[in-house]
């Protein structure tokens, strides 16, 4: 079997950096937010194509939801998040962008409790779009610039939420 890059790797590219930079002016319920929202309708889509019954990985975006809502306790969200959505994207091994996608709904459901996993958003969200868009035995260059595409794309939904002079922006560090 093929061995497949489960997520964009050079964190230094310019588009992540751009992205990041401004992530880091906005409030961890911002960033919680926009994540959330940017993966019901752009990620989850995909996982859904391949898996139509299965709603871990949403289980995962809506259970971060009634956290923010306050409906909820961080615990039973983690729960979810390890016991639900992280089993749904490792039973997903040799689909690429139904992996991708599981794994982007986890890191985006964790990043009410850290801002840093806002950064999978596009790590493994900006791959499962280009695998699913272009298919996963497209070259490297070819998914990377539909990565790039989606990475702009999601920078764009940022700004349009983005609260200008963030009172309290999130303090991140961003160790990749």
């Amino acid at each position: 079997m093929k061995k497949y890059r489960k997520m964009l790797a050079d964190i230094n590219a310019p588009y992540l950096q751009s992205l990041m930079k401004l992530i880091e002016t906005q409030s961890k319920t911002t960033i919680a937010h926009w994540c959330i929202d940017y993966a019901q309708e752009n990620i989850f889509p995909i996982y859904e194509k391949t898996y139509p019954n299965d709603e871990r990985p949403m289980n995962a975006l809506n259970a971060a939801n009634e956290w923010l809502d306050g409906k909820v306790k961080l615990p039973y969200v983690k729960n979810i998040i390890l016991n639900e959505c992280h089993a749904a994207a490792r039973e997903a091994e040799g689909n690429p962008a139904a992996q991708a996608a599981a794994r982007t709904c986890g890191q985006v459901a964790s990043t009410i409790h850290a801002p840093t996993h806002s950064i999978g958003l596009a790590l493994y969200g900006a791959l499962a779009i280009a695998y699913d868009k272009i298919g996963v035995d497209s070259d490297w260059e070819s998914l990377l610039n539909v990565a790039e595409e989606e990475c702009f794309k999601m920078e764009e939904s940022l700004k349009f939420v983005a609260v200008e002079d963030e009172f309290n922006p999130a303090k991140i560090n961003w160790k990749c």
